[in-house]
This record gives structure tokens, sequence and C-alpha cells, in this order.
């Protein structure tokens, strides 16, 4: 510790050093001068010998900074000093490189900060390589099928955590979140609260304690209804609670009941789902009360809950699935309401449960977004290596004009490794700088993603901030950069003729004969190609799902989302249905509303979907119908034809017949030949007689095939809505606020979200497919622009060290068009030559991302063309500045210059 503070004084006061130690060799020296004086020499004979006995100071001075010091830190320094005023010495190449080092590394950072956000960071508990998941699918919902591997009820579970013998704890959690306007304490005004409910050994399981009070416990979990607790998260007891140390005092009330708060979680905990962000977590006991009273919890056969566990020590993930897969059949064949029928037993002897890894959670986002963050990653590190190549060329030209520096630095003494030493640390300045900036671009460039993947004002919950693995990552990138760009114009720099460079003040002849120029700007060409027919393919699929017909109308039509379990009505309370009924009257009589109507679903918003059964017809378990529940309007508010029968009217009540209209592809499918009208189907034990065919829609994604649905009125069906689509004219804004006040007119107390036009919400279903789109023609154009720069500075340096022999060409006769010509069929033929090796790389490239598009073929031969001419036509204005200026050249100032 004594000898770094030594060598670190020495660095920071490095003249004090030096006076002390000349101070201390003038002493030395003239003790020995006043020695030989005193045995009789003359002074000046006593001044030769002193300094012949001491030595040679300069070696003395060298080798005490080496003993004294950090001599390899002090040498670093002072090529880093070197380096930085030879940055500030050609402002010109230091902001293109600059600029393109910090796109380069900013792209990659922030795309990385995606990936690592949702697929790679382990959640915030303890050991979460311990924790599986049984199943594999991340999927969200609740089904009734008799051997699903992927959810499970809450009686499966009790079970499971008895009987099995591989995990030394178990947990369950509701695969749905709960979106509850609930009130805080006495407020009058309701907020949205996200409450996730789970087994009361969740917290255990995930080995996650409470910053403040307690979290669940299994005696919250052990009967229905009569555990009213929520431990809150940290960000909701700061936003709604102002931190305040006693929120152990406070209550929440979610529907009908009061709920105390036992806990607060810890600030890094946000669940186990990424992408989401639970405000509280309730009890599954209180599943079935918590607004909008999803829970099922008794049900055998109401498959919903995620089952995660903890493995035990020593045991492996394959005993694991062995274990679970004996306990799967047992478990649900001995219910007491399992009645399983001969395809059920098939189902089930097919069934096998797959265990999955929870160390990074689960998510929603992964199958959207994974791919096009891969397919991201790779072109934003294209484009890094075109911006490597670009300023590799850049240096390559900046050594030639100090070819005579070098050249005298190397006949002073300097070795060839010194110099290359000095010229990667001025690169690595250059790439230090360039990822410093390329940090700030990432920051804005995440807030800018995160807003493109959310839908609507509602930021997804995903912490892509800067993190130590982020800054590691940003520093890797950052050194391989500098390496790539750096290292082959060092060596080719200090590969000199030292006589011909000391003697000619130009002294790049060599570097001007050189292909590895040429050869970096082809590579740049080839993987622009790359990138702007990549950036055409996406262009094109997202022009091709803009044009997709959906089947409905969404231009010009508001939806909204109103929470109507805050009245506290039941579904089948007949004063929820007068309710709809009234605010769907006030609304439809507002000025510029053509038609206005509630819905269950609409676009992409999932579904409530089951096998039906038509009399006389095999049931088809392989079709799932959508069913939807709507009122008497929507099919007028959504523009969906009626091809056959009627729409719902005012004769469709709660006494009356029970009706439904079906889509074309129910009737096709699931009905016999002839007219479905006036025939029935069964939902469940639920009869319908079929009234109308309506056109078929897509209701789940544009790029997947119109489903099978069927439509119900709600008058007849209980149904809690939040959909509210109303078709207008005129301006969005205004109408959004007269829907607004006509809706709080009939009922001031209801919530009203997510405000916003049909055609946005479609455009949400496809988010990923823009964002690939955007930033891909976004790159590729960069690409293009970076690879114009390439060819522009090597075409501007070989004009200008060509200029005697253009000067001898036109004193021999060659006219200003052909020299120009010359310089520009050169660029042809580079670029030309950067196409022909781009071709296959592109081919290659396409087939990995055949799956990623829409309407169109691997090998688009458009696509192909587009950027081609691309290419060339920027090629040709890259090089029309160079070819003028050699154009112009003056035949006889160039010889004289020679």
């Amino acid at each position: 510790m004594g000898e770094f503070r030594r060598r670190l004084n020495m660095l920071l006061h490095r003249g004090r050093f030096q006076r002390e130690l000349d101070e201390e060799m003038r002493l030395h020296l003239e003790l020995r001068r006043q020695q030989q004086i005193a045995s009789g020499l003359t002074p000046e004979a006593a001044h030769r010998s002193a300094q012949r006995r001491f030595g040679n100071m300069t070696r003395i001075k060298e080798k005490s900074h080496m003993a004294w010091g950090w001599d390899w830190l002090e040498t670093l320094l002072q090529d880093a000093g070197h380096g930085l005023r030879s940055m500030l010495r050609t402002p010109a190449i230091t902001v293109v490189a600059l600029t393109s080092l910090a796109l380069g590394i900013g792209a990659n950072t922030a795309i990385f900060s995606f990936l690592d956000a949702m697929l790679l960071r382990s959640l915030p508990v303890r050991d979460p390589q311990q924790l599986v998941k049984l199943g594999i699918e991340d999927w969200g919902g609740i089904t009734d099928s008799f051997a699903c591997t992927e959810l499970y009820s809450y009686p499966f579970y009790r079970q499971f955590q008895r009987k099995n013998a591989v995990f030394s704890d178990t947990a369950a959690v509701f695969s749905m979140m709960n979106s509850v306007h609930g009130f805080v304490d006495d407020r009058q005004e309701s907020q949205l609260i996200h409450v996730q409910t789970v087994s009361g050994t969740y917290f255990q399981t995930l080995g996650v304690g409470a910053q403040m009070g307690r979290v669940l416990n299994d005696a919250d979990d052990s009967s229905e209804g009569d555990h009213p607790v929520l431990v809150i998260s940290d960000g909701f007891w700061k936003r709604t609670f102002g931190a305040d140390p006693s929120v152990l005092n406070h209550k929440l009330k979610l529907g009908n009941v009061v709920y105390d708060i036992v806990g607060v979680a810890p600030a890094e905990f946000f669940g186990t789902k990424v992408g989401e962000a639970p405000d509280a977590w309730a009890p599954l006991s209180m599943a079935d009360v918590i607004p909008p009273g999803w829970g099922n919890y008794k049900a055998n056969f109401s498959e919903s809950l995620y089952i995660l566990g903890r493995l035990k020590p020593g045991v492996t993930m394959q005993q694991a699935t062995a274990n679970a897969n004996v306990l799967f059949p047992q478990i649900l064949r001995g219910f007491p309401d399992a009645k399983p029928t001969q395809e059920n037993i098939a189902d089930l002897a097919r069934a096998h449960v797959a265990l999955k890894s929870m160390a990074s959670g689960v998510s929603d986002l992964r199958r959207p977004y994974s791919e096009p963050l891969m397919v991201l990653m790779v072109i934003v590190g294209l484009v890094l290596l075109i911006a490597c190549a670009n300023i590799a060329n850049l240096l390559l030209a900046r050594s030639t004009a100090r070819a005579r520096e070098l050249a005298v630095r190397q006949a002073l003494g300097a070795s060839r490794s010194r110099i290359i030493r000095q010229l990667l640390t001025e690169s690595m300045m250059l790439a230090l700088a360039g990822g410093a900036l390329g940090i700030a671009f990432a920051a804005a460039a995440n807030r800018m993603l995160l807003g493109m993947i959310s839908r609507g004002s509602d930021t997804v919950p995903l912490d892509v901030s800067l993190n130590l693995r982020l800054l590691a990552f940003t520093f890797a990138v950052t050194v391989c950069t500098a390496l790539l760009f750096g290292t082959l114009p060092a060596l080719r720099a200090t590969r000199l003729q030292l006589v011909e460079n000391l003697k000619s003040g130009r002294g790049a002849s060599a570097a001007g004969r050189s292909p590895l120029a040429k050869i970096l700007v082809v590579s740049q060409v080839a993987l622009s190609l790359v990138l702007m027919v990549a950036a055409c393919l996406f262009l094109r699929t997202l022009v091709n799902l803009n044009r997709v017909d959906a089947g409905f109308n969404k231009e010009n039509v508001l939806r909204l989302d109103i929470d109507s379990d805050i009245t506290g009505y039941k579904d089948d309370d007949l004063r929820l249905k007068l309710l709809f009924k009234q605010i769907e009257d006030r609304v439809n009589a507002l000025p510029g509303v053509k038609a206005a109507s509630f819905s269950a679903f609409t676009f992409g918003e999932g579904s409530w979907n089951s096998h039906i059964r038509v009399p006389g017809m095999p049931v088809n378990r392989n079709v799932d119908v959508d069913h939807n529940i709507i009122g008497n309007r929507y099919f007028s508010t959504m523009q969906i034809p009626i091809l056959a029968g009627r729409a719902f009217d005012s004769q469709d009540t709660a006494t009356s017949q029970r009706v439904a209209i079906i889509s074309e592809h129910v009737a096709r499918t699931l009905f016999p030949a002839g007219s479905p009208i006036g025939r029935t189907y069964f939902i469940g034990s639920d009869e319908k007689m079929v009234i109308g065919v309506a056109r078929d829609v897509k209701l789940h994604g544009l790029d997947r095939p119109a489903g099978y649905i069927d439509y119900l009125p709600y008058t007849q069906r209980e149904w809690g809505f939040g959909d509210f689509e109303v078709r207008y004219s005129g301006d969005f804004s205004s109408i959004a606020t007269e829907v607004q006040r006509a809706i709080h007119a009939v009922d001031r107390r209801l919530p009203i979200t997510h405000v916003m036009t049909l055609d946005a919400q479609v455009a949400s279903s496809f988010a990923n497919q823009t964002i690939i789109a955007e930033l891909s023609v976004f790159f590729g154009l960069m690409a293009v622009f970076l690879s114009c720069i390439g060819l522009y500075g090597l075409m501007s340096y070989l004009v200008g060290r060509r200029t005697g022999e253009i000067g001898i060409r036109m004193a021999l006769g060659a006219n200003r068009a052909e020299v120009a010509w010359q310089v520009l069929r050169e660029i042809g033929l580079l670029v030309l030559a950067g196409i022909v090796i781009g071709l296959p790389l592109t081919l290659s490239g396409i087939r990995l991302v055949r799956n990623m598009l829409y309407g169109l073929s691997g090998t688009d031969p458009l696509s192909l063309m587009a950027a081609t001419a691309l290419l060339l036509f920027a090629g040709m204005a890259a090089g029309y500045l160079p070819a003028r200026r050699a154009s112009r050249v003056d035949p006889v100032v160039a010889l004289r210059d020679e």
C-alpha cells in the first residue's frame, strides 16, 4: 500500500519529483567534486573526475523514474495526450469518426439493453437458477382442457405441492394480472392498481423478503375469501404513499373488500413476469372477489395458474421432469369430478409436462420481440463494421499525411512496436470518446424503443437503464471497435521506406498503390447492400400489413376502456345491463357519432373461446370458436357486413330466444351444407339459434388468418364490459371529450382509460414489424451514407495523389469529360464489385429472416433492384465532387508542381 501511494504521488507530482531528483544529483556531484579537490586535483579536473565516476545523469534519471513511478502509465498518458492533439488537428476526420462510432456503439448498446432486459437478466430472487416452471410456454388466460400442461388449477397445485419429491418449495401464480380501479383509504378518487394473485408460498419459494412489514405466507392462502391482505411494491409505496413509513396502517379497497397492507416488497423486485410490474400481491384465496373475479379458486379443471418450484439440492432437471410426469395423470384422474372421455384419456396419454428454467422469468414480450431484436442486433453490428471500415480508411488517409513525421521518429530510434502502440492508443482514444457519446445515444434510443414497444400511453415497465453488464458490453464493443479500425492503419503506417519518405514530404506513393483502402470501400458497399435489401423487405412487409383487409373498417373509430367493476354490480345484475344501455343511448345521440356499442373484445385483445357442438355434426376438437359479447349496434360501429340474416335488435332480450351471429368460417366449417340461419348449436349446455352470418374478420392479428367467431348479445349473456367503440366523423379530440362526458353523465364513478383510435390499436398489434422496418431503414440509409463518405474520401485522396498524372493526360489531349468519366468509372467499378460480393451475402441473410416477412418471397426482386439502384446512385453522387475536381486540374500548374 505504501509503494502504491509512492508511485501515485510520483505520477501526480512529477515536476516536484524531478526538481528534488535534480537537486539530490547536484549535491552528490558537488560532494564528489569537493572530495577530488581535497585530494589535490584542480577544480576543472575534479569536476571531470566527479562526473565520470557519477555516471550518465540522464540514464540515472530514467532508472529512478522506472523504480519510483509507472513508466508504462506515463508512456500511455503521453500517447493519449499526443492522440488528443492529433484529433484536434484534424477536426473533420474526428467529427465524422465520432459520429459514426456514437451511432454504431450506441445502437448496439441500446439493442443489447433490450435483449438483456427481456432474455438474459436473472430475476432479483435468491438462486434464480434453481427455479423452474411446469410448462415451457408463457401462456396467459383460463382453460378447461383436461390435460393442459402449461396452466394448472389451484386444487392441482395444492396436491402437487404435497406429493412432489423434487422441489423444496412450490408456488402458484395467476397467469394474468388483475387491473383494478380501487380506492386508497378514504379517498374519493379511484386509481388503477395492478394486482397479481399468488399462492401464500410465493415469496418463500422465490426467497424474497420484505423491506418493511412481512410478505405473504401459507396461512394467508389457507381458506377462501377471509384473508384480505396485500403486499405492495416499492414503486406503488413511493408513488401513492410518498414512502410513508406508516404505510402498514393504510388500507386499499378493491371491489367490495377492504385490504390490509402487511408489507412492502424490496425495491428491485418486480415479480416473475418481465415487462409487468404489479402494484400489489394478493393471496389466491381472494381471487374470486378481486375484480374482475377470474379466480375459480375451487374448480378442479379451471386451469389458469403457473406452477413454480425450487429444485432440492442435488436434483437434476431430468429427475424433476420425471417426477412431474408421474404425478400429472395421477392428480387429474384423482379429482372427484374427473370423468374423462376416450378423447380425454388419449390426450392424457400423449401429454408431457416439460420444465422450463425460471432464472429469467416469464414474459409476453419475448415471443413477438426476441427475433426482431436479434435481427436488429445483427443490423447494428453490420453498421458498426461499416463505420469501422470507414474510419480505417480515414486513418489510412491521415497516416499518409503523417508519413514524414513517422519516418523521422523511426530514424531517431523509435521502434516499430512503439509507434504502433502510439497509433493504437490514438485509435483507442477515438473509440472511447465515441463510446461515451454512444452511451448518451443509447439512453435516448432506449426511451424511443420503449415508447415503440409500449401500447398507447402505458409504458411497458421494462428496466433498460444502464447497469454494470451494459457498461461492460459497451466497453468490450469499444475496445473491439478500436482494434478493428486501428490495427490495419497502424501496421500500414509503419511500413515506410525511410529514405524515400525523408527525402519527399509527400511520402505516400506506396500507400497510394495499396489496395487496402479499395478493399475496405468494397466491403462497405457489400455490407450496405445487405442492409438496404433487408430494409426494403421489412418496409414492404410493413406496407403489406397496413394494406391487409381486417374485415372491419378501422378508420374513424374511437375506442376506450370502462371499468364497470367499480360499480359493485355483479355480471348478472340487471342494473349493469341498464347502465350499458344508457351509455350506448346517450353516446349514440351525440352530434358526430354514427354508431356506438360495447363489446367484450376488440382487435388484438385475446378472447373467450371454446368448442361448439352443432346437432347432426361431429364436434371438431381442432377448432376453437372465439365468442364476442356485443351491443346491438356493434356491426354498424365496426362496419362488419351481415351477409345473411339480421343483426341484433331490441327484440333480442333476456327472456327471448337465445340467439347468435356466426362468421363465415364457422358457417362453412362447422355447420352442414345449406343456410345456417335458424339452426341451433351449443356452447357447453347453452343453446343458441343462428340469426345471421357476418363477414370474416381478423381478431388476433393482421398476419393471421380470419378466425372462427360468433357474436352474442349482452342482453342474453352476463359480462362485465371494458371495451366501448364509437364510429365518428369530425375531430377525434373533441369527439373523445364529448364521449367521456356522456359516460360520466350516466355514472361519474366509471374510470375511463386507453382512449385511442381503433387504427392505432390495430397498428400496435404489429409494433414489432414497425420497429424493425423503421430502424432497418434508418440504419440501412446510415450504412449507405457511411459508404458514400468512404468512397468520397478514397477518390478525393486518389485524385490528389494523381494530380500530376491527370495534368500529363490533359496536356496530351484528354478533355475534361474524359478525365471526369475516368474517376466516375473507377467509382462505379468499386460499387459494382461491392454489389457482386454482397449479393450472395444478401441471399443467405434473407433466408434467415424469411419467416418475419409478410406477403413477400425471400428473394424479392423489387427489393434487390431498389437497393442496387440506390447504391449505384449514391456511389455516383459521392464521386461527383472528386470527378469535378479532377476535370478542373490545370495541366500547367500540375506539371510545375511535379
